[in-house]
């Protein structure tokens, strides 16, 4: 929800940065006479409500220019998701792309297994894996599927040392293999 506030704010300020920055091209390539830019200022400062908005406007900019330098300072830490741990010794953070390479791995060395994605969702319980996989037809599909979750689980849990709640296989396709031509000379 604050990623849109900010994208929200940065789009405001980027019309007014842009409206200002129109208005001096203009004030610089004299497209603006001397005296009408000496008539607005007369009238900005005779003008009690145009004062108060210039206020509120400068005070908005000036709101959103700190927001923005607090923000560009933060450390992103949506650029890598990971899982943390904390241990005796310290922190131990893995990265979500390391635990679907991992899961990748175990569920490669399964036979009959051709094409394969994998994503990771952490939950507080454990992980869940969620495989795509497209299978050679020739082994049976239940049992290859049972073959590759048992895998999958065993090896995240022994590698990374998280617990694996679910692993959710979809046999997206069958590839069909070309027979082999035999031939006869």
């Amino acid at each position: 929800m604050i990623r849109i506030i900010d994208k929200l704010f940065l789009f405001i300020y980027s019309i007014a940065i842009g409206v200002i920055s129109v208005f001096i091209i203009c004030i610089g390539f004299q497209w603006i006479q001397e005296d009408d830019l000496n008539d607005m200022v007369n009238e900005l400062y005779g003008t009690d409500s145009f004062l108060i908005a210039t206020v509120i406007v400068g005070l908005v900019l000036l709101v959103l220019s700190l927001r923005f330098f607090i923000v560009s300072l933060k450390r992103s830490s949506s650029s890598a998701p990971s899982i943390d741990q904390r241990t005796d010794f310290g922190d131990i953070r893995i990265s979500i792309e390391t635990i679907e390479n991992l899961a990748l791995k175990a569920a490669t060395k399964q036979r009959g297994v051709k094409d394969l994605k994998a994503r990771i969702q952490a939950t507080d319980s454990g992980l869940n894996i969620i495989l795509r996989a497209a299978v050679d037809g020739e082994s049976s599909i239940p049992s290859l599927t049972e073959e590759i979750q048992k895998a999958v689980k065993e090896h995240v849990e022994e590698i990374a040392g998280i617990p694996v709640t679910n692993v959710a296989v979809f046999i997206a396709n069958v590839i069909q293999t070309a027979p082999n031509k035999s031939r006869v000379e």
